[in-house]
């Protein structure tokens, strides 16, 4: 096992990881940029290096000055969390070529995974269902595009192979608006991603967004830890998640959770990932792959026991997974709340001051965050605070947890989203589950219409 892990983020995560490491008896170094010397995790970490200024393009995306940290304080490994370079391949070829494990995937799997196009090949082969389109990049050929089109039938998404995020994605709903939509959006992943390449599928009107928490080791062993449902999102950020999926079929759920196992196995995986789907009319159709941790793994661990990180770092220093796909346990439902320093329903960000900080407790109740009374939020990354996750035996208690943990969260100084939760835990819609990835987003246009 590793005796000293570099933690290569800030915020909750970086708190997350090291919580992780201080229980298996791992020193840690917390790598900062000059606007978080002050927060918790740098102060509570065995060591910390300033790698920057507050511009993440200057600190938490500075590779070299990452390195560099790690071989002053001689880390063994490098945890990049989520976010900033955790799906960076270039990154972790540079962390293993300097000497050090990079506690993720392979850079070559990172890749494979990061790249749509090679991504849906890849699980095509495996078995994994995948929206319908086509396989490859789309030619440059006008005709070819408008007859691939035909072929799927309107309404098509264009795609940025290199996207995520949301972003490098448009809707075409006629054949007059496609070779637009298709040059556009190749310009587009040409300045975002650095890769022009993009492809083609079949629109689905009114899907939920369902993802599959998998495990895997580097000696061919894989496990699932069932599905979130995380269909509550805005402009493809999620907001809310949960576990299980409500109103998922237990066949079902079980048979597409095997299919990622297996994935994992044959294309080599190794490390924490999550494979995401679209799933509507009783479908799973696989989008993509996330080989990282999530923000939202804390939901998972509340129902399976499993903490995740800790195993991310066992399977990093070569150690078999323990874990068979029998012994995993469901237990109750658990259900997290992103908190964010922004107006609840202008969505604009809210840096400054927290000058009064009381997070909720009680049972079922956790709370994730970095954040303390005083605490200065700073304006240079996301707006992400915390995270409130509230558990119990059904559904209805984990629901009516969570409505007791936000009348009880004040924060002040600054704007957060909690007006937002506290209405969505009352929306009849979620209460019955399985709202759709549209649903937000509508709900908020029309409280737009009405004012």
């Amino acid at each position: 096992m590793f005796e000293k892990i570099l933690i290569a983020n800030r915020g909750e995560i970086a708190l997350r990881i090291q919580r992780a490491c201080r229980e298996m008896g791992i020193k840690t170094v917390a790598v900062h940029s000059e606007a978080d010397a002050e927060a918790k995790y740098v102060r509570l970490a065995d060591e910390s290096v300033c790698i920057g200024p507050a511009p993440s393009s200057q600190s938490y995306l500075n590779i070299p000055a990452i390195i560099s940290a790690a071989e002053v304080t001689d880390a063994q490994a490098i945890h990049p969390g989520y976010g900033f370079l955790s799906e960076n391949a270039d990154f972790a070829e540079r962390v293993e070529k300097s000497g050090f494990v990079f506690i993720g995937p392979s850079p070559e799997t990172i890749r494979m995974m990061g790249d749509k196009v090679s991504a849906k090949i890849a699980m095509k082969k495996a078995g994994v269902p995948c929206v319908p389109g086509v396989d490859g990049a789309l030619p440059e050929n006008p005709t070819e595009i408008i007859k691939i089109a035909r072929s799927i039938g309107y309404p098509v998404i264009i795609k940025a192979a290199g996207g995520g995020g949301g972003r490098g994605m448009r809707v075409v709903h006629t054949e007059a608006a496609l070779l637009n939509a298709v040059a556009m959006t190749r310009s587009e992943a040409q300045s975002a991603f650095g890769n022009p390449v993009v492809y083609m599928e079949k629109f689905l009107e009114d899907p939920r967004h369902i993802e599959f928490q998998v495990l895997a080791d580097s000696h061919g062993n894989a496990v699932h830890l069932g599905e979130r449902d995380c269909s509550m999102q805005r402009r493809h950020q999620k907001i809310i998640e949960e576990t299980p999926a409500p109103l998922l079929n237990t066949r079902l759920r079980d048979k597409i959770g095997e299919r990622c196992a297996e994935a994992c196995r044959k294309i080599g995986y190794r490390g924490a990932g999550t494979f995401e789907f679209l799933y509507e009319k009783g479908e799973f159709y696989f989008i993509e792959m996330n080989t990282r941790v999530q923000v939202e793994h804390p939901v998972t661990e509340t129902v399976t026991g499993i903490d995740i990180v800790q195993q991310q770092i066992r399977i990093a220093a070569g150690e078999r997974l323990a874990l068979k796909q029998k012994d995993i346990a469901f237990r109750g439902h658990a259900i997290e709340c992103r908190i964010n320093a922004e107006h609840p329903y202008k969505f604009t960000p809210s840096p400054g001051r927290i000058t009064a900080w009381h997070p909720p407790g009680g049972p079922g109740i956790r709370v994730d965050s970095h954040v303390y009374a005083n605490y200065l939020v700073p304006p240079h990354y996301d707006s992400m605070i915390g995270k409130i996750i509230a558990s119990g035996d059904t559904r209805e208690q984990a629901m009516a947890r969570m409505r007791t943990a936000l009348s009880e969260m004040a924060v002040e100084g600054i704007e957060t989203n909690i007006p937002l939760h506290q209405e969505l835990m009352q929306d009849a819609a979620f209460i019955r589950g399985g709202t759709s990835i549209h649903y937000l987003e509508n709900k908020l246009a029309e409280r737009t219409k009405g004012k």
